[in-house]
């Protein structure tokens, strides 16, 4: 991802190819659709993947369970373990426009 890409990506210039809604549900169903979601984007030759999270919440990530903010708190260590780790480019904050504090785009490597 060059400098061009970022700047795009932070200015909400790059819409999505695919949007994953993980906000309101608990820790299980957040990580069984965050997967499936993947999947389905990878499957799609989806370059930029928007997932919504809610916003972080201070304080340590394993003390939160199943509080607001868990989801954000767990996203990258789930895709960091998942086979979906290795297709992943880099992990930004969304722009306002789509999110903002609330949400993350995931860019994906080309041809993976």
């Amino acid at each position: 991802m060059d400098s061009h890409w970022d700047r795009r990506l932070k200015a909400g210039e790059i819409a999505p190819d695919v949007s994953l809604d993980l906000h309101g549900h608990g820790l299980e169903r957040a990580y069984d659709r965050l997967m499936d979601g993947m999947a389905q984007a990878r499957s799609m030759d989806a370059r930029t993947v928007l997932v919504v999270t809610g916003k972080p919440r201070g304080g340590d990530a394993a003390d939160r369970g199943e509080r607001r903010g868990a989801i954000r708190a767990k996203i990258l260590d789930w895709l960091a373990a998942s086979e979906h780790g290795g297709s992943i480019a880099a992990v930004r904050s969304a722009h306002r426009r789509h999110g903002g504090e609330g949400a993350l785009y995931i860019v994906l490597r080309r041809g993976r």
